[in-house]
């Protein structure tokens, strides 16, 4: 998911796709401790998704905070 598609995300959204990446992240990491990955670099992926998700998400509560 690239940056400009997380910035038009709503508050509701940005929290469920970071729910749901968390999730595919832990059944990526599970699978390839089973057995490797066709491709190991989707860890890498889901990982950089989950963190452009938490920094939007840290970035809006703060400019909420900011606001008040």
């Amino acid at each position: 998911m690239k940056q400009s598609e997380v910035e038009k995300l709503s508050v509701a959204e940005l929290q469920e796709e970071l729910a749901n990446a968390s999730k595919s992240l832990t059944d990526l990491r599970m699978a390839h401790v089973i057995t490797p990955l066709d491709n190991p670099a989707q860890l890498r992926t889901v990982r950089r998704t989950i963190a452009r998700l938490a920094t939007e998400s840290r970035k809006r509560e703060l400019h909420n905070n900011s606001a008040e």
